[in-house]
């Protein structure tokens, strides 16, 4: 169900029937924040050409996406209604599009540009412009992914609330936030996050937005002592703060290595091992059945 942004009062369509409010169409998306679409603090959208045409060969984004797919095919396999929100350039929504072409699909960006590349790749996906913050849905989606997400947003507690107002009784949730203080560079300065988590904090802070945790693992946790190392070295060097890819910037003999090693890492996960440190965390939670 939609919520209408201006008055708070479902709608059952694009226009709410109470107060006549209609989202603005902003280059060629509905808008729910239209005031953020083009410039909002957290990341800088010109950003998405480059991450556009990064994804698809790093290392990096294609061992998330894989231990992504991995978490929805365990645990949310016959999901009918999906909404990844923060969907950038539509890099995990096709993955999931493609690998689950039955499911209903929506995308949420906060900026128009990245959307722009998102219905690129996910072409069957409903796309539009929204604020985390401000979720104009109330009890509509089985499924909520949000990858790299809740680290820009300086309220997390209140998205998570939003996030589990937006789900159906007992649909669930797919996290994944980068972790640890102690690795905190320049890097994460330039990317425009507000924090990385602690081991537990995420699951901690899910718990008390109402969400009970089924699953959990780090990763990017055999490759945590070369990560260690290149933040480490981050410190003491200066960086261009332009290019936030710039630690992805590697050579193409290097990102086989590091990506068959996220494989090997993705497979003791997918035997049942968790690992407690990593650079990242992966974490699925559900919306309590009945509310």
């Amino acid at each position: 169900m939609s919520t209408c942004p201006a008055c708070g009062l479902p709608t059952a369509g694009e226009s709410c029937m109470a107060c006549g409010d209609k989202p603005e169409m902003i280059g060629g998306f509905r808008a729910y924040a239209p005031e953020l679409a083009r410039e909002a603090p957290g990341y800088d959208p010109q950003h998405y050409e480059k991450l556009a045409k990064l994804e698809s060969n790093n290392f990096w984004f294609r061992a998330r996406n894989a231990l992504i797919l991995h978490a929805f095919g365990k645990y949310f396999p016959k999901s009918g209604h999906y909404l990844e929100v923060g969907c950038g350039t539509g890099f995990v929504l096709s993955a999931i599009s493609d690998a689950f072409p039955a499911l209903e699909i929506s995308g949420s960006e906060i900026f128009v540009e990245g959307l722009s590349f998102a219905v690129q790749r996910a072409p069957k996906a409903d796309l539009f412009q929204m604020d985390a913050r401000s979720i104009p849905f109330t009890g509509t989606f089985d499924v909520i992914g949000a990858f790299d997400v809740l680290e820009h947003i300086d309220d997390d507690m209140h998205v998570m609330a939003e996030l589990r107002k937006a789900l159906k009784p007992g649909g669930g949730l797919i996290v994944t936030v980068p972790q640890h203080t102690w690795l905190w560079s320049i890097q994460d300065e330039i990317a425009h996050h507000a924090r990385r988590y602690e081991s537990h904090e995420m699951e901690r802070k899910l718990v008390q937005a109402g969400f009970e945790i089924r699953w959990n693992s780090s990763f990017v946790s055999l490759l945590l002592p070369a990560l260690m190392l290149s933040r480490m070295t981050a410190r003491k060097t200066s960086h261009d703060a332009s290019d936030p890819f710039r630690e992805f910037g590697i050579p193409g003999w290097l990102n086989w290595i590091l990506l068959s090693i996220m494989g090997v890492e993705r497979a003791l996960i997918r035997l049942g091992i968790r690992f407690p440190l990593g650079g990242s965390k992966i974490i699925v939670a559900f919306k309590k059945s009945g509310e």
